[in-house]
């Protein structure tokens, strides 16, 4: 194992100073435009594509950092440019970690770089999970998958509900029930190609925030992929459905949850981002704002907001770090992934709803950034499991209890 070291080196030094500016000459001056269209932002994807922002290789750099550090580094600078231009590039990578922490090799090598595409002609994953009947409650999805023994082909039937990309991707992961009886261990994920006849996109979701994100729902009707498309593969799948029928249970993750515990580091950087911009926005208004002949940082009631403000961010920074670390090098012991997930996504939302009182009218017009980021940070206590859930996480693994 490495050495527990939380020191950045040179290169990615490097790749914060170069994100960061990406997300300052970009993304900063377009987010008011996106988040007002809330359309899927082609133009900002398409130009993080041509610098190798956006793409496999980017992300296999990243996920392939022993330290776990590079990604949470650069997400962290993609949000601070905005959240929902920062989905909008960061999106697909759900769908890539779906693939990569359940499929075969083969799989992640033939799949992988298609939901990213080239620089050229950008493409977008998908990972599809959650349901209009279960969101936090994974283990009772309806959304069937049914073998076609003749044909060798899996038929899939169901509706996706809130799924980044969804419909619009050419790439998408779905996670289906094999067996429903096994609740989450009777489940497995697909990839459906580009074109497969009988997906669709549902409704598009009109969002609070991170507008520039897509977000709609899926319809599988009779979807028809081939054998090799189940993550895996289908001898690995009736190995662990046969020990499950027999034993009961099983000590094995299900698909979606293998996927949430190793991208919860990241979904922290995102809230992170966010706090750290409304924060740093606040610092320099509440600097040169000047009430009753002083700057209004002379205040205590806005020097402490500033001081806690900053405190929080940090400790949030060192508990996303740490579990990305951990994520690399021996894995979470006491639900170190989901106390990261946690903390930064509820600083986030006490940080950006703070920024906007140190501003008073100002901070709630759209003249400043922080009402947006305000918005922006609440889905981030919601998605990839609520705060609530991830509470529960953190508890059975520090009870040792089945906590319900």
């Amino acid at each position: 194992m490495a050495e527990f070291n939380l020191t950045l080196n040179e290169d990615q030094l490097q790749l914060k100073d170069w994100v960061h500016q990406f997300a300052k000459d970009v993304m900063r001056l377009n987010a008011e435009e996106w988040d007002d269209r809330e359309e899927f932002p082609w133009p900002i994807v398409q130009e993080a594509a041509k610098i190798g922002l956006y793409g496999i290789d980017f992300m296999m750099n990243a996920m392939g950092d022993p330290s776990g550090l590079t990604l949470p580094v650069a997400i962290e600078e993609l949000f601070w440019g905005d959240a929902g231009l920062g989905m909008a590039i960061m999106g697909s990578g759900l769908a890539a970690a779906g693939i990569s922490g359940n499929g075969t090799p083969e799989q992640v090598i033939e799949w992988v770089p298609q939901c990213y595409g080239t620089a050229d002609d950008v493409k977008l994953g998908a990972f599809c999970v959650s349901e209009p009947d279960a969101g936090s409650d994974v283990s009772s999805l309806r959304t069937r998958a049914v073998y076609d023994e003749a044909n060798d082909e899996w038929v899939l039937n169901g509706t996706k509900a809130w799924i980044t990309n969804g419909g619009i991707a050419d790439v998408h992961v779905v996670v289906a029930a094999v067996d429903p009886a096994l609740k989450g261990r009777g489940q497995a994920s697909f990839i459906v190609p580009p074109g497969t006849k009988g997906l669709s996109q549902g409704q598009k979701y009109k969002k609070h925030g991170i507008k520039a994100s897509h977000t709609a729902e899926v319809v599988l009707d009779d979807v028809r992929v081939p054998g090799r498309c189940l993550l895996g593969g289908k001898e690995k799948l009736d190995a662990k459905l046969a020990r499950a029928r027999e034993a009961g249970r099983t000590g094995e993750a299900q698909p979606a949850m293998k996927t949430f515990e190793a991208t919860r580091p990241s979904v922290g950087a995102q809230a992170l981002g966010i706090a750290r911009g409304a924060y740093e926005i606040a610092l320099d208004y509440a600097k040169e704002r000047v009430a009753f002949g002083k700057p209004i940082i002379m205040n205590q009631a806005i020097a402490f907001k500033l001081a806690n403000m900053a405190t929080q961010i940090d400790a949030a920074r060192l508990l996303i770090w740490r579990a990305a670390w951990l994520g690399r090098n021996g894995g979470f012991k006491n639900g170190e992934g989901s106390m990261s997930k946690y903390y930064a996504s509820e600083t986030a939302v006490r940080v950006t709803e703070e920024a906007i009182q140190i501003l008073g009218g100002y901070g709630y017009t759209r003249e400043y950034h922080v009402e947006r980021m305000h918005r922006d940070a609440k889905i981030h206590t919601i998605f990839e499991g609520t705060s609530e859930i991830q509470q529960l996480v953190i508890a059975r693994a520090i009870s040792g209890l089945r906590i319900e």
